[in-house]
């Protein structure tokens, strides 16, 4: 029975034979190569645990937050712009309202002060009667004029007092120069007409007369 099995297999002829059996040298570089293919191949990527998940998830959220938040706060500046740039419009609209109806006032102001300019420069000496009257009616009209001056200057209207001040030509229009010896040179002393003030701006300049300065 050995003998047969040495007959018919060849590595066992060969070592009965006293001839040393070597495997061949591409049985081993195959084997050599497929161990190293085993050992390269990649490993499956672990799961990931519920941890990790829930951190990626949180982080995420924070993300999500952040982004609203943001656009949140450019809505809120978008809104407050808005409302300042509607209040100035709106301020602006009155302002000029304001303005037209204190020049239409202006002419009712006017009346008042030729009126009292008038009365003040009548010659009253005829009788005592007449005088008295005159006297009565030209504190009325002065109480009249006192009354809508402070009613004009509530609403920001009010008239300028320059006598004695220096002359400023962003609030004085100069009609006339006059030399005035016992006044400093380049004073309002003569009023031709009154300026006035709106909310602390010039709705009007001061029609007035200027001491002139020594040539």
């Amino acid at each position: 029975m050995f003998r047969n099995l040495v007959k018919y297999t060849p590595s066992l002829r060969l070592q009965a034979s006293g001839i040393a059996f070597r495997a061949p040298a591409s049985q081993n570089l195959v084997r050599y190569y497929s161990e190293e293919a085993k050992k390269e191949e990649p490993k499956d990527e672990e799961p990931k645990d519920e941890v990790t998940l829930l951190k990626e998830q949180v982080e995420a959220s924070k993300k999500e937050v952040s982004d609203f938040k943001d656009r949140y706060l450019r809505s809120v500046a978008d809104f407050r712009n808005l409302q300042e740039s509607t209040k100035r419009e709106i301020q602006k609209s009155k302002d000029l309202a304001l303005k037209k109806f204190a020049k239409d006032l202006l002419e009712t102001a006017d009346t008042f002060e030729i009126a009292l300019k008038t009365l003040q420069e009548e010659d009253h000496s005829s009788t005592e009667k007449k005088v008295a009257e005159v006297k009565e009616l030209v504190e009325g009209v002065e109480l009249t004029q006192k009354l809508f001056l402070n009613t004009l200057k509530r609403h920001g209207l009010e008239k300028m007092e320059p006598i004695g001040e220096k002359f400023d030509p962003n609030v004085h229009e100069a009609t006339f120069e006059v030399p005035q010896p016992d006044k400093e040179a380049g004073t309002v002393f003569f009023v031709q007409q009154p300026g006035y003030f709106l909310n602390q701006r010039v709705l009007r300049p001061a029609k007035v007369g200027v001491v002139k300065g020594s040539e």
